[in-house]
């Protein structure tokens, strides 16, 4: 009997864990945005806004914490991707490391972007141009503390700021991880055998309109160093409880692991929870209505 009783509740368990497993899906998901660190924070501001033609949000300075933040993006927070740049006191280069790749923005005419941004002494590491054996114009660019973005044309975008790249060592995993853990589906995949790589794009909806996490596997490599320079991401959640319990059962699959467990921030009482991907890779998941009441 007590036998049977235990298989039972493991039923149970199996069920309420399938049906959890569905909460991503049904959640109010988005990308808020991503959090990385600058030597200079009225440099990067300058050539955001000056080469970019992003607007400055919000600024605060934490003097007792020794850090100040900027946010910029090309809209409003509450329907916008936006960076969240840090700079902590006194510090002022960061190792960036192999395997962060690069931000991209969504532009019009990236040829005209290019020239802009050249003008005002930025750094063009790739002229603008057709990609190889593609029809689509992108164009790379370094801003000041080395980290690169990719411009894209496109006529027109909702959502300018639209990559984040980060280098993974098993694509298939991290697939499965991102549809699981935040309800991300592959809206494009790409296989380059000629160059040794395979990207996968992950997103809320198509690539075109939103922002994805493109995700780059390159053959033979597993391992990747994090660098001090690039933090994570951060996504809107209606629970930060259920979703980090999701977290939890994934992580137990796959890897990864929970780093804040489900909770209020101390002193901003914004609810918060956040992970490592197998890869090592952060998250960070916000409670949307404390995100909006934030930002008032």
């Amino acid at each position: 009997m007590k036998h049977l009783h235990s298989t039972l509740n493991m039923a149970e368990a199996t069920q309420s864990n399938a049906e959890l497993l569905e909460w991503p899906k049904k959640d109010k998901r988005r990308f808020l945005h991503v959090v990385y660190r600058v030597g200079d924070l009225d440099r990067t501001i300058k050539f955001y806004t000056e080469c970019f033609g992003m607007k400055l949000l919000r600024k605060r300075d934490i003097p007792e914490e020794k850090y100040a933040n900027a946010f910029l993006g090309f809209g409003p927070e509450q329907s916008h991707f936006v960076v969240e740049l840090t700079y902590n006191y006194g510090v002022t280069s960061y190792d960036i490391g192999t395997g962060f790749g690069h931000f991209a923005i969504a532009t019009p005419d990236v040829y005209k972007l290019v020239e802009d941004i050249r003008a005002k002494g930025g750094n063009i590491t790739r002229e603008p141009g057709p990609v190889k054996g593609g029809k689509s114009v992108i164009a790379f660019v370094k801003d000041p503390d080395g980290y690169a973005f990719e411009l894209i044309q496109r006529s027109s975008t909702p959502e300018p700021l639209c990559q984040v790249m980060l280098r993974v060592g098993d694509l298939e995993r991290s697939i499965k991880f991102y549809e699981k853990t935040l309800g991300l589906r592959v809206v494009k995949k790409t296989d380059r055998p000629e160059y040794k790589y395979t990207i996968a794009m992950l997103g809320y909806a198509e690539e075109h309109e939103t922002t994805v996490l493109e995700l780059t596997y390159n053959y033979g490599v597993t391992e990747y160093t994090k660098g001090n320079a690039y933090a994570q991401v951060a996504i809107g959640t209606d629970d930060v409880y259920k979703s980090a319990e999701v977290v939890n059962i994934v992580t137990q699959e796959l890897g990864g692991k929970i780093t804040r467990q489900p909770g209020p921030v101390p002193g901003l009482n914004t609810k918060i929870t956040s992970f490592l991907d197998p890869d090592g890779w952060k998250t960070v998941l916000v409670d949307n209505q404390d995100f909006l009441k934030e930002l008032e």
